[in-house]
């Protein structure tokens, strides 16, 4: 007896070396291969388009966050759950046949619902979490009559979460930003954003940026259109430096007497947002900052561009149950004093591509 239970000791202590070990490994690994993006990197555009000169008054948008085809209505998500050592029964990834429904879902998006600007967060360049799916290059092809940016905002050579299920593990990661223009941009611009979480969990995090797009009109001013993807899982902290960051550069842009667009997933509510309209404040909406833009972040004329009536988000502890799962509002726009706002409708797709709904705006450029 006394032999065996040594034996059980020194197995159990050989697992848990292991462990440290692969735990030590898998750090030193991250540090090593840690994308570290520079402040302000300009973008290489792709695409088809010709029109070099917006000559009409009257343009449109489409806003949304995809998801990286993995986040539809069956799905749940183990980090949303607090799954950080276990995905606890969660998904880490969708089957790979509900990523292609998603991700064609994206396709017929853009097919069946024109604009001039198409600002999509979340989109995969190549991740083992959507099958190594170049989604990018699909929206690309989809429009091949536009011009498109990539701004990347997580890249990974591997992300092992959930930590003790290390033999399937949200693996490499490559995912951010892509603006699909109708008109093609003087200059297309990656601004990364102030503030990263602490050391080892940022080097697995998101490297949040926003990307400023320079186009060309018929006054002589420039439209300036910026697509957003701020902090989520934060206190607020990394939020407000991001904030107040970007506020600097559209002060900046507007005085010039420039138009300025803002679209993406901002997580957070516009000003004054009631963040529970559409679902109770209970356990299920736990997870959220539950922050709101400041009242005051920009000087009176600016427009914070939303559909009330409809949730943009919903929460991911469950797959989608209609009039149960959490849902809110943190997808929208922000336009300039000089740009007037006619429409704005948020697409109610019961979230069957993503976790996120698209968001259309119409609106007009005063003076041209």
């Amino acid at each position: 007896m006394k032999k065996n239970a040594v034996l059980i000791i020194k197995l159990l202590l050989a697992v848990l070396l292991l462990f440290l070990l692969y735990v030590i490994i898998a750090l030193a690994h991250g540090t090593l291969t840690d994308f570290k993006p520079d402040k302000v990197t300009t973008l290489t555009p792709f695409g088809g388009s010709k029109l070099n000169v917006i000559k009409q008054d009257v343009l449109t948008f489409a806003n949304w966050n995809v998801g990286y085809g993995g986040l539809g209505a069956e799905s749940n998500f183990f980090y949303d759950s607090g799954g950080f050592l276990t995905s606890k029964g969660k998904m880490i990834r969708a089957p790979k046949e509900n990523v292609e429904k998603n991700v064609q879902g994206a396709v017929d998006f853009l097919k069946n619902n024109p604009a001039d600007f198409y600002l999509f967060q979340e989109v995969d360049f190549g991740s083992k979490r959507s099958y190594h799916t170049n989604q990018h290059e699909l929206f690309t092809n989809t429009k091949q009559d536009y011009l498109s940016t990539f701004a990347v905002n997580y890249k990974s050579a591997r992300v092992p979460l959930p930590v003790l299920e290390f033999w399937r593990v949200m693996g490499k990661m490559n995912s951010g930003l892509g603006t699909y223009t109708k008109y093609v941009p003087q200059e297309s611009i990656r601004y990364q954003f102030p503030g990263n979480y602490g050391w080892p969990t940022r080097i697995f995090q998101l490297d949040r940026c926003f990307s400023l797009h320079r186009i060309a009109t018929a006054t002589g001013k420039e439209l300036i259109v910026i697509n957003t993807h701020n902090s989520a899982y934060d206190d607020g902290t990394l939020k407000k430096k991001q904030m107040a960051y970007m506020k600097k550069i559209l002060l900046e842009e507007y005085n010039k007497g420039n138009y300025v667009v803002v679209g993406g997933d901002w997580n957070q509510c516009p000003p004054d947002f009631k963040f529970d309209k559409f679902s109770p404040l209970d356990d299920k909406g736990r997870g959220y900052s539950q922050m709101n833009v400041p009242k005051d972040y920009l000087p009176e004329g600016w427009t914070w561009v939303f559909d009330p009536e409809k949730p943009t988000n919903r929460k991911l502890t469950d797959a989608y149950q209609k009039g149960q799962t959490f849902t809110t509002l943190i997808d929208f726009y922000l336009t300039s004093p000089n740009v007037e706002v006619l429409k704005v409708n948020t697409v109610d797709q019961d979230f069957q591509f993503s976790d996120h709904q698209p968001v259309m705006m119409t609106i007009k450029l005063k003076e041209l």
